[in-house]
């Protein structure tokens, strides 16, 4: 096997299509194009979500317009309508509901299920759900029936009370932060206002300060001035203090003459 002798598999290269070289191409005159209109052009071409000029599917499919909640919760209702005929001191769970068909179930998914106040309340029954319209926990209380709400998807007791003073401590912690903000806004506003009297003070007495520095320069130029004409007196002064007192007096000198002679 030599370089020259390396070549294409079989069928891998299939050659471009020779079209308008004449009649006897087979392929000649309209080079396959057909006769005539838009798409025998060349540079011509129709989208492929062109039809034909009647309204577009993306134009008459319809849009999604509005708001979703990301965070909704969708239930599965039971009309209380429906528990009417329950025996006195039976126990009522979605799985019960689930089982006697009158859960609706989703293809998808199991819903938490929601009794709903349509209709009249059972007497003496225990009802497990996951949540409760006001109107269905008015009616089963008046009822005589117990409500008890259990928790997505564990199933399990809700303390109501333990839920209650969890939700008092959270409200209270956000209003101590609302308040601790306000009182923030309200000192560093106070800041602000009380603030530019003191500038204003110290603005005004600056000019006084400056007006006054040059007059005390004066003075202390003044003041070294007189020092330094006192100064050479003075040492003009001590050195005939100090001869006057080693040198012998000149009628000192005469006495002792005369006495000599």
């Amino acid at each position: 096997m030599k370089l020259h002798d390396l070549q294409p598999a079989s069928g891998s290269h299939k050659p471009s299509r020779r079209v308008g070289r004449g009649h006897g191409s087979g392929r000649g005159k309209t080079a396959g194009r057909g006769t005539k209109g838009q798409k025998s052009r060349a540079g011509s071409g129709i989208p492929a979500w062109f039809e034909g000029g009647q309204t577009p599917l993306h134009v008459r499919t319809p849009k999604l317009h509005g708001f979703k909640n990301r965070f909704r919760v969708e239930y599965a209702g039971v009309n209380l309508a429906r528990l009417t005929d329950v025996a006195d001191g039976t126990l009522i769970t979605p799985d019960v509901l689930r089982h006697d068909g009158l859960l609706r179930t989703s293809k998808t998914k199991q819903l938490p299920l929601k009794i709903l106040g349509a209709g009249d309340a059972p007497k003496g029954v225990t009802i497990h759900a996951h949540a409760f319209t006001r109107s269905a926990l008015d009616k089963l209380k008046a009822a005589g029936s117990t409500a008890l709400r259990i928790s997505w998807p564990d199933g399990l007791p809700i303390d109501e009370a333990a839920e209650a003073a969890e939700t008092a401590a959270a409200e209270a912690e956000n209003q101590a932060k609302a308040d601790a903000r306000a009182a923030g806004k309200a000192k560093a506003k106070r800041a602000r206002a009380g603030g530019g009297a003191p500038a204003a003070a110290g603005k005004a007495a600056a000019p006084a300060d400056d007006e006054a520095a040059p007059a005390a320069e004066a003075e202390a130029e003044e003041a070294d001035a007189v020092a330094e004409v006192e100064a050479p007196a003075e040492e003009a002064e001590a050195p005939g203090a100090a001869n006057g007192a080693d040198a012998p007096d000149e009628g000192s000198e005469t006495t002792d003459s005369e006495s000599e002679s």
